[in-house]
């Protein structure tokens, strides 16, 4: 079996360089997780539905007013 492997995005780097999402392309969906706790809870999502939430972001639409 393949090994996983982790991502996060370097634009994500914060003082302590831990807080954000990590992201591992899976055989059939894209894996999220939290970086401070790697052996906690994570989810995996359609390939499609990664790339979508991605377009949103990258529109602004769920940016803080």
């Amino acid at each position: 079996m393949p090994m996983t492997v982790w991502r996060k995005s370097s634009k994500s780097a914060t003082s302590d360089n831990t807080s954000c999402v990590e992201v591992a392309a899976l055989p059939y969906n894209i894996g999220l997780r939290d970086s401070t706790d790697p052996q906690g809870p994570k989810i995996a999502i359609p390939s499609a539905a990664f790339r979508d939430l991605l377009d949103t972001v990258k529109r602004g639409e769920l940016d803080m007013p």
